[in-house]
């Protein structure tokens, strides 16, 4: 869903949005980044999960860690001692115990816990009993609850249904599903059996999901019908025979009739595959036994296959969830994901903390843009998590879900995705709950989880990160491969850490591998990022460094820009490029998309650019501004910035970008046309400040 259609969805004409002032503050002033907003009490403090294990270390090892900082540090620079000491406390159950904890330090090559033997969906399903494991609702279905003694029972008839289907351990298990418990059932029953996993959401492209899952070579495909979104239904019936076709190690096909249509020829029901109720059991199988599959953007080419383990994520995301989100069996965890997303599997992991997890099937902006507010109210939300994006679009919209909603359960609440303005942090304060720990998380696919987070006993500071992650060794690299402090530089892993992929997939010599993270730094994972790490420990982070601003030898990361220009009221979105090699040192056009009834005319472009002359810097003001009716994404909600470059350089579209790998493919064909143009008038107008002035 575009920030145009979010910002509009259920509330008419976009309002203007009002400026925010830091809410701690005895002499309140503009929010800007830095700014803190939140501090927690001591009551919190004591409370968190993450105090109680400073805790237990001062009592098993006399380890005395007085702040987070001392901690993080002892995390990275003693790996293994951290590592042990997370094994213990969170007491991961191995049938075989390990003989090492980490073999070589070097990277790639690190390997884990060596001789261990253990399964994810023994962790995940170690809870029992008729509390609650899943809140699950969609746009055609009320909430409704499944506890822990059902989501067991539905697992193990899985498990056994999927066995006789001849699926046994190394075996691909593929779905192509919405975001319904049906999915987590099905996944846990493959983890069960040690096959691997590997999902998309029904809302991708025919090709996209075939890129995907046709390189793994399935032996069951788990598919459902249709699903709705914006109160429209969406039938895939096509698009699963299409995939069927295309995946000639196929055996089996099973059918879920979400939308109630009749199944599939030759597909077993959903029901017959639970038929046969059967005992929960868990192959044991090595620590980087494969788990599952996530795949990279495939944004200009074919996605890569990115493996994890069964080890590296079970003891990773216990520290990720149980830890830096401080999540535990009295929380309700919720994320607006859909199963083709990261954010899914994170989501589904916090059942190993004993979480109940909230699963929801829809548009966030239907019938109404408060529509994830209004989950949060009704499931008993504790733990609430979304876009930047849709963030951004509830403060344009003028939102106040905390007036609007009962969310006296709701703690915390986080993001991801992209940089946040710093300003909106104030919004959560005012408009949400004036108590509320808020968080922002940036890692990925990659490592399936994050790289910078939270931590609920640190202060909360506008557009910042709260944090380094515990075991993350996170520096910021300069271009000579230094590390800097108050500088920003290249997002780069030092040291390395459990959950960092196996491998890729069909990748035998590992060299996609090696030239994706460490080509640029040897032996340091390089993310693609710009970040700086604040003296007190925190992390800003710039926006990719692949799509950096060089405008008279000076750096800028876009998402700076983008900070300032969409606190506009007028500009809901926002994308900027820097073109080079066209006849002058630089062109550097910004588009916008503008919120309903805002006209670009040369007073508001004129805002734009002193926004971004004041605010960021004059050598970085926009040349041109163009209005565009929506900014090209990923189908994760990223901005296309390299994509969109290339096609302003002159690379046709197929090339520069895979349409399928988009959340709003029909965008791309504006830049297209802006490139013609471009091209066509770059070499008359060269003593002109513009090429299409």
């Amino acid at each position: 869903m575009s920030l145009r259609s979010l910002a509009e969805a259920g509330t008419g004409r976009v309002r203007r949005s009002r400026r925010y002032v830091c809410p701690v503050s005895s002499t309140p002033g503009p929010i800007v980044e830095g700014t803190p907003l939140w501090q927690p009490s001591e009551a919190r403090r004591r409370a968190a999960r993450i105090t109680q294990f400073m805790d237990w270390l001062r009592a098993e090892s006399g380890r005395d860690f007085g702040t987070y900082g001392e901690l993080w540090r002892w995390s990275v620079e003693s790996p293994e001692d951290f590592w042990a000491a997370a094994w213990h406390y969170f007491g991961i159950r191995a049938s075989q115990p390990y003989e090492r904890v980490l073999s070589g330090s070097e990277m790639p090559g690190a390997r884990w816990f060596e001789g261990a033997r253990l399964n994810f969906a023994e962790h995940a399903l170690a809870a029992d009993g008729e509390g609650v494991a899943i809140v699950h609702k969609s746009e055609e279905r009320p909430l409704r609850e499944l506890t822990w003694r059902e989501l067991r029972e539905q697992v193990g008839a899985a498990a056994a249904g999927l066995r006789q289907l001849g699926v046994g351990p190394g075996d691909r298990v593929a779905a192509y599903v919405p975001n319904m418990p049906e999915a987590v059932v099905a996944f846990l029953a493959t983890a069960s059996l040690g096959a691997v996993w590997s999902s998309c959401s029904p809302d991708f492209g025919t090709r996209s999901v075939v890129d995907r899952i046709a390189q793994i070579q399935p032996k069951v495909l788990i598919v459902a019908d249709g699903y709705r979104y914006n109160g429209r239904d969406f039938d895939r019936a096509s698009a699963i025979a299409e995939l069927r076709g295309s995946l000639p190690t196929l055996e089996s096909v099973v059918w879920i009739s979400n939308l109630g249509a009749p199944v599939g020829a030759g597909a077993l029901p959903w029901a017959d595959l639970l038929s046969d109720p059967a005992p929960l059991s868990f192959k044991q199988v090595p620590f980087d036994h494969p788990l599952w599959i996530l795949y990279s953007s495939g944004t200009t080419g074919m996605p890569k296959g990115i493996v994890h383990g069964h080890g590296g994520i079970v003891i990773d995301l216990l520290v990720v969830l149980g830890l830096q989100m401080d999540l535990g069996p009295s929380d309700r965890f919720f994320w607006f994901t859909t199963t083709g997303w990261v954010m899914w599997n994170i989501v589904v992991s916090s059942l190993l903390v004993g979480s109940t997890i909230v699963l929801y099937d829809g548009s966030p902006g239907y019938p109404a843009l408060d529509q994830l507010w209004a989950l949060a109210a009704e499931a008993r939300v504790t733990s609430w998590g979304a876009s930047a994006a849709y963030i951004s679009s509830c403060v344009k919209a003028g939102l106040e879900p905390g007036r609007e909603h009962d969310l006296s359960a709701l703690q915390a609440a986080s993001y991801t995705g992209s940089p946040l303005v710093p300003e909106h942090y104030g919004w959560i304060y005012e408009a949400v709950k004036p108590d509320i720990w808020f968080s922002s998380v940036s890692g990925g696919t990659d490592i399936c989880g994050p790289f910078v987070g939270g931590c609920p006993i640190l202060p909360v500071r506008a557009g910042e990160f709260q944090c380094r992650c515990l075991g993350v060794d996170v520096q910021a690299f300069d271009e000579e491969g230094r590390s800097v402090v108050g500088e920003v530089g290249e997002l780069v892993v030092t040291k390395p850490m459990p959950s960092m992929p196996i491998h890729f997939w069909n990748d035998l010599d590992g060299s996609r591998y090696r030239e994706s993270y460490f080509s640029t730094f040897p032996g340091v994972w390089r993310h693609g990022d710009w970040i700086k790490i604040t003296p007190e420990g925190g992390a800003v982070i710039y926006g990719r460094s692949d799509s950096t601003i060089n405008r008279m030898g000076v750096r800028m990361g876009s998402s700076e820009l983008y900070r300032v220009v969409e606190e506009l009221p007028e500009v809901l979105d926002s994308l900027v490029v820097d073109l080079s090699g066209m006849g002058r040192e630089s062109y550097m056009p910004m588009f916008v998309v503008l919120a309903d009834g805002a006209v670009l005319d040369d007073a508001l472009k004129g805002r734009i650019r002193a926004a971004v002359r004041d605010q960021v810097s004059p050598r970085h003001v926009p040349d041109d501004v163009f209005a565009i009716p929506d900014v090209p994404r990923t189908l994760n909600n990223k901005k296309l910035e390299v994509p969109v470059r290339r096609i302003l350089m002159g690379v046709p579209i197929e090339q520069a970008v895979n349409a399928d790998s988009m959340s709003n493919p029909s965008s791309i064909g504006y830049f297209a046309e802006f490139a013609g143009r471009l091209s066509s008038r770059t070499e008359s107008s060269t003593a002109s400040r513009s090429p299409l002035s």
